[in-house]
């Protein structure tokens, strides 16, 4: 695995977060209940996920008891993006049984974070977002011959 910054390597350390490799993350994610995964992003082009790191130990204060977090491996991360449809850093993404529930990308005022997750622990799982190409239907006047 890559070397993490101090401040992510502190959730992992200080706060138990399991630091998740390939071989990790689908047990990690099917398990029952709710989990949040934190996808950091490279902390210096996305200074934002050093915020993120500080902030969720605190998420998880406020919220006792109704999640887990884990960290996948920065190697992971792009597979991370592509199967759960987000396009910033970091982002946390929230999953209940292995189930897409949500995301919150970049930092958030503490009132948002909040609300938000919230919301996500009420919100039935779903089919993640797609990052891919729009898909739309061939209007009449474009048909072939």
């Amino acid at each position: 695995m890559t070397r993490i910054h101090p401040l992510i390597a502190r959730l992992v350390d200080e706060f138990g977060y399991p630091h998740l490799a390939a071989a990790d993350l689908e047990a990690f994610s099917n398990a029952p209940g709710d989990a949040v995964l934190f996808c950091a992003g490279d902390p210096v082009q996305y200074p934002e996920c050093l915020d993120v790191a500080v902030v969720l130990p605190e998420i998880l204060r406020a919220f006792p008891g109704r999640f887990r977090a884990g960290i996948p491996a920065v190697e992971m991360e792009p597979a991370m993006q592509a199967r759960y449809g987000f396009n910033r850093w970091p982002t946390l993404v929230f999953l209940r049984g292995g189930a897409y529930v949500g995301t919150i990308s970049g930092i958030q005022d503490w009132s948002v974070y909040l609300v938000r997750i919230q919301e996500l622990l009420a919100t039935p799982a779903s089919r993640p977002p797609s990052i891919g190409i729009p898909v739309s239907t061939p209007s009449a006047a474009a048909t072939c011959h």
